[in-house]
């Protein structure tokens, strides 16, 4: 039933503002961030644990930084410890992160440390913002920018646009251009596997659970495979055929600081 003219309207909470004031800000914001970042200092591929670290780490030493994600939230795997249950954990000396981030855990073992996965997830998120990293969430990898034989960039695409028939679709992607380029899309490394079809790069895959091992040589191994292009979290698991560490994240953040240190030394070799 239609609503009477004459019914009482509701008290006035909010500020009057037209619809098409909210469709103009969100527009500008958007492009203003592609235009300011498609030329940056660093891209990281994936908004997983190692990406945000990388990221808040770059973005306070004052680097341009851009993070590009395929799904439209943040924090990958990072929202759930294992078989869809949200407590997370780290093994010491990695809850000395989470103490930089304020995030309050609980130790549940000798050296072992537990936290629910969306205020781990939320602070970092939050943490990467703070220091100025720019998203663009639900856009697609789709290859790098290869120049005087360094990586020089990412190619990108919406999406949705991968999950349209070949047959009726042809949208090109676009390009984005940076210093360095950093590699944590997890189990799918799709940059580094780029670079394995052109055999430039080799790629083993994953090798079977051992936790300790797992995570102490995913950091160990944490840096640049090939000139302009540095592997971080499990994208270096799956380059190096590591052992899987499952759902313990200690060496993810771990991962993305080095690759934080690895690639700002790159960059200052650049400059010189």
């Amino acid at each position: 039933m239609q609503e009477s003219v004459n019914e009482e309207r509701p008290q006035k909470i909010f500020t009057d503002v037209r619809e098409v004031d909210i469709t103009k800000a969100i527009v500008n914001e958007f492009h203003s961030v592609l235009i300011d970042r498609a030329e940056s200092d660093v891209i990281i591929i994936g908004a997983g644990p190692a990406g945000l670290t990388a990221g808040r780490e770059l973005s306070s030493m004052g680097f341009k930084v851009l993070i590009i994600e395929q799904n439209n939230y943040l924090g990958g795997g990072y929202w759930l410890g294992g078989y869809m249950m949200n407590p997370v954990t780290v093994r010491e000396p990695a809850q000395k992160i989470w103490d930089e981030l304020g995030i309050p855990y609980k130790k549940v073992a000798n050296g072992l440390y537990l936290t629910p996965g969306p205020h781990a997830v939320s602070k970092l998120i939050a943490a990467a913002c703070d220091a100025g990293v720019k998203f663009l969430n639900l856009t697609k990898f789709d290859d790098l920018v290869l120049k005087n034989g360094r990586v020089a960039g990412v190619v990108v695409n919406w999406m949705p646009v991968s999950a349209l028939p070949r047959n009726i679709t042809c949208v090109d992607p676009i390009a984005l251009e940076s210093k360095m380029v950093i590699d944590s899309s997890g189990h799918d490394s799709v940059a580094v596997k780029r670079l394995v079809d052109r055999k430039l790069v080799e790629w083993k895959g994953m090798n079977p659970m051992w936790v300790d091992e797992g995570e102490e040589y995913v950091v160990e191994k944490t840096g640049e495979v090939f000139p302009g292009l540095v592997v971080a979290g499990m994208s270096v698991t799956e380059t190096y055929g590591l052992a899987r560490m499952g759902p313990t994240f200690g060496s993810m953040l771990f991962s993305g600081k080095k690759a934080a240190e690895v690639t700002a030394a790159k960059i200052k070799e650049l400059e010189r």
